[in-house]
């Protein structure tokens, strides 16, 4: 396996190497919803994540939730959306999972922040050193087998990241969580019925991201 680091000028590179690359225009209020969870990135870089009342925050959440973004993110311990993005309780409406792919449960979920929640960001978060990618990519390179359901977590992951194995090109597994990422906004964008028509009226933008274990910076891909 590859080293995990992956710089935001790799990921440049790796973006020209993966076909299909889901076009998405942001509006103003999309855009600043963007700049603000990087912005809670950088903060977490720093080391310095804006001080909560949560005591208060709790209180006021009884009354409901209005989440500024969803994200599809993966279940590794070591990949928090709340605290990796600084974001307080009631701001991320988050849907894990290994491998950061679409299932059927994440996707109902996820048109339920949308529909009810009217969430109008989604991201969908991969992270450098995945396990779940890592597997997929040694199914499908040595064709071994894995034990209970995490076969059926692999299967659903394989379409994504099979065309990489064919590339002669180095940084097989960063390329695969890049394409695993740009599979499953893609596979977003396409959701029918309510994903794809709030794409299609502008009141939706789902875009992807990766978070660097290594270096803890969230880059937008």
């Amino acid at each position: 396996m590859t080293d995990a680091t992956i710089t935001p000028d790799q990921i440049a590179q790796l973006q020209t190497a993966v076909v299909d690359e889901p076009d998405t225009v942001l509006d103003a209020a999309q855009q600043a919803v963007v700049d603000a969870l990087l912005a809670g990135n950088a903060r977490f870089l720093a080391g310095c994540p804006e001080q909560h009342d949560y005591s208060a925050e709790r209180t006021a959440l009884t009354e409901g939730q209005s989440p500024v973004a969803a994200i599809l993110s993966c279940s590794d311990s070591r990949v928090p959306p709340e605290l990796l993005l600084d974001q307080a309780p009631g701001d991320l409406f988050v849907v894990r999972v290994a491998g950061n792919f679409v299932t059927g449960e994440g996707l109902a979920s996820l048109e339920y922040g949308v529909e009810l929640l009217k969430t109008r960001l989604i991201v969908v978060l991969g992270h450098t050193g995945c396990g779940a990618v890592g597997a997929t990519l040694g199914v499908l390179r040595d064709q071994s087998i894995l034990p209970g359901h995490i076969a059926h977590l692999v299967r659903e992951m394989k379409p994504g990241i099979a065309r990489e194995m064919l590339s002669d090109a180095p940084h097989l597994a960063e390329r695969a969580v890049v394409a695993n990422v740009h599979y499953n906004v893609r596979r977003l964008i396409h959701s029918e019925p309510i994903l794809s028509a709030r794409v299609a009226d502008g009141e939706l933008a789902i875009i992807g991201a990766v978070y660097d274990l290594n270096t803890g910076q969230v880059v937008l891909v």
